[in-house]
């Protein structure tokens, strides 16, 4: 069964003291998302209470969706959004809006924040929301969702900053000024970040990410999306857009709120290319958020879309239907990886490469490295060795290996008074190998 407390009756969601977290009162908050982009406009009420409930007991806090994404948007019942197709006008003749409302107040219900996407950056960079209808449509928003205790706000959405900044500030102000106590971030285009063009913007509360859908030698593809001149495109490494957001001033919490999908084609367009798999999910999870991002959102293929056989051949090599793709092992194992914050003071913790007595490696090779003054976390995607320097941390260490698959803490012994020492991952078999090394101060001492 799941947890029935709301985060938020904690205290409304702020950004932590130290600028890098968010946090409910005093309570840290680890943000845990699922993309549901299309959720308002493909479900029927009980579909969505099925998705809600299911995401809601793996551990899931945050659903990230949008209000307004496909042009014209209707819902499943064929109800339009909005009247005329003008943003300054919102169709409530139909139950599009009341459809809506009840699928957020389902998510309220379950202690879900709703993370809401005014309009798909699509509608905005082709002029559809605008400086002259886009004031209209905030004031509907901010009277139907400003006073809610479990929203959330993104602008843009999969879109560069630089497509329409005068709208997307507007949308950010106006919703930050409406909307008291409601946190607002920018979801940006592939390979980019909402700090290269609004860091310094009052209306941002936090950094969102995407690191996106392709390998390390996908970096030019000479497709729509190509972004190959991008200075700041790390490929797979998503942690470098950790490190340098958190360069920026003044320090703001960062996510990568669109990582690899499970189960979506590499690259996205090519069907010739293989799929990104359960593992590479969590590797993404776990690189971002030992580099001391706020949280993680997963995503999967067929659930962002909602996909069933009934709308053809559908988007980016899509096999499954959502309800089959609602049980993929890749979003049931990001539970694990909340669940081992959650039990550290990961608010004070910082990424530690500098405990790594062995070379950091490159790419897949790399160990991530987290630290605070009682524990220590690793991560190793290929299960290869590494040694650690343990000279400023307590005289007696809990020694586990943490299996991100399953989640299960296997005891590995007691370490005392080690300065160095070389760790050896367990063996999975052939194939991925990930580990977590977890280091603890005992809460008792039984070594005799």
């Amino acid at each position: 069964m799941f947890n029935k407390s709301k985060p938020w009756e904690n205290g409304a969601l702020c950004v932590s003291s130290n600028g890098r977290y968010l946090v409910n009162g005093e309570t840290p908050f680890f943000w845990l998302g699922d993309t549901a982009w299309l959720m308002f406009s493909h479900l029927t009420e009980k579909e969505a209470w099925e998705y809600l409930r299911n995401r809601k007991e793996k551990g899931y806090n945050v659903i990230q969706s949008t209000l307004i994404h496909e042009w014209p948007q209707k819902n499943t019942e064929g109800c339009n959004a909005l009247l005329n197709e003008d943003f300054a006008a919102c169709d409530l003749e139909g139950n599009y809006w009341s459809k809506t409302e009840a699928m957020v107040d389902m998510a309220e219900k379950l202690g879900l924040y709703m993370a809401l996407l005014p309009a798909w950056g699509g509608n905005v960079a082709k002029g559809y929301l605008n400086l002259e209808n886009a004031d209209a449509y905030l004031d509907f928003l901010i009277e139907r969702f400003g006073s809610r205790p479990n929203i959330i706000w993104l602008v843009g959405g999969d879109v560069k900053g630089e497509a329409a900044p005068e709208v997307f500030c507007r949308i950010g102000s106006r919703l930050k000024q409406g909307c008291k106590g409601q946190l607002v971030g920018f979801h940006p285009f592939g390979r980019t970040s909402s700090s290269i063009w609004f860091h310094n913007e009052e209306w941002l509360d936090f950094n969102m990410f995407q690191s996106g859908h392709r390998r390390y030698d996908q970096l030019v593809m000479h497709s729509w999306d190509d972004n190959g001149k991008n200075p700041e495109n790390y490929g797979e490494d998503n942690w470098k857009y950790v490190k340098r957001d958190h360069s920026r001033l003044p320090q703001k919490p960062t996510i990568d709120g669109e990582p690899s999908y499970e189960q979506v084609l590499q690259g996205l367009h090519d069907k010739t290319q293989g799929y990104w798999q359960s593992w590479d999910v969590r590797r993404y999870a776990y690189w971002s958020v030992l580099e001391g991002a706020m949280g993680h959102t997963y995503g999967d293929n067929s659930i962002m879309q909602f996909y069933t056989k009934k709308d053809g051949e559908g988007a980016f090599g899509v096999k499954q239907e959502w309800k089959e793709a609602i049980h993929n092992a890749g979003s049931s194992q990001m539970m694990h990886l909340r669940n081992l914050m959650e039990q550290v003071d990961f608010q004070n913790g910082v990424p530690s490469d500098q405990l790594l007595v062995s070379v950091q490696g490159e790419k897949y090779e790399r160990v991530s490295v987290f630290a605070g003054k009682d524990f220590i976390i690793c991560y190793t995607y290929l299960g290869k060795p590494f040694m650690l320097d343990l000279l400023d941390y307590p005289q007696i260490l809990d020694t586990y290996w943490m299996d991100p698959e399953t989640g299960v803490y296997s005891f590995a012994g007691q370490l005392m008074n080690q300065k160095e020492i070389k760790f050896h991952p367990p063996f999975k078999g052939e194939g991925h190998g990930d580990w977590v090394l977890v280091l603890t101060e005992p809460k008792s001492y039984d070594i005799v």
